[in-house]
């Protein structure tokens, strides 16, 4: 093979793994959705809608999904002091993965006037991937108690996923946490690595960079050699 199609040769190939890196990196879609809370409470039913937003960030072998309220559901007919009030809800999976995963949060931060709507602190939970593929996650039931009583809200417009993420299981295909069917339950870990996907996509990134070198340093090579070989005849 001469000089001219060694080197067209090496080029190709490098640019293709360096495509096919690039390419393999996972995929996340995220929207806010508009979910229509039917609430059960100890006066009577009351219903609102808020845009829910889900998100990850990678954790280890899985994720840590975050579920924030973009306004206010239900309501209290008495101030609810600091404290006095703590959220918890479900996602449902999809997709590949089945099941629910529950998530938490802390009690509230600061006191909630009567009879005004109350708003739910980001709620969070740890999520292992239990099989591979595209898992979508979809805003569940949500649970607030307070002043020992419980208010049980539910979606009833069959919102769609706030969250789809291509996923890989993790060693073992097991599943840890308080999760039900196919997910994890909540965590309490900090000091986070950034979102899954993107840290994965980073890191084929690189990959594929490190593969673009080693063939631009091959490609030097095989230059000087036919240097050489051109000024020793």
């Amino acid at each position: 093979m001469s000089y001219r199609k060694r080197t067209a040769a090496l080029a190709s190939a490098v640019a293709l793994a360096g495509s096919a890196v690039w390419m393999a990196a996972p995929v996340a879609r995220a929207e806010v959705v508009d979910v229509n809370y039917q609430c059960k409470t100890p006066i009577g039913d009351k219903s609102a809608v808020s845009p829910i937003d889900i998100k990850s960030v990678r954790s280890g072998s899985g994720y840590r999904i975050t579920m924030s309220w973009q306004k206010g559901v239900s309501s209290s007919p008495v101030e609810l002091g600091k404290g006095a009030m703590t959220p918890s809800a479900t996602i449902a999976l999809g997709g590949a993965d089945s099941g629910t995963l529950s998530v938490s949060g802390p009690a509230n931060d600061a006191a909630i006037p009567a009879n005004t709507p109350i708003k739910i602190s980001d709620l969070s939970g740890t999520y292992t991937p239990k099989k591979s593929g595209e898992v979508t996650f979809t805003a569940g039931v949500l649970t607030i108690k307070a002043l020992g009583t419980t208010t049980t809200c539910t979606p009833t417009n069959d919102p769609g996923p706030s969250l789809t993420l291509d996923v890989t299981a993790a060693s073992g295909g097991g599943a840890t946490g308080s999760a039900q069917g196919g997910g994890t339950g909540a965590d309490t870990g900090a000091g986070l690595p950034q979102t899954g996907p993107e840290d994965s996509a980073i890191a084929l990134g690189t990959l594929g960079g490190t593969v673009l070198l080693a063939g631009a340093a091959g490609a030097l090579w095989l230059t000087r050699r036919h240097q050489r070989a051109r000024a020793g005849r």
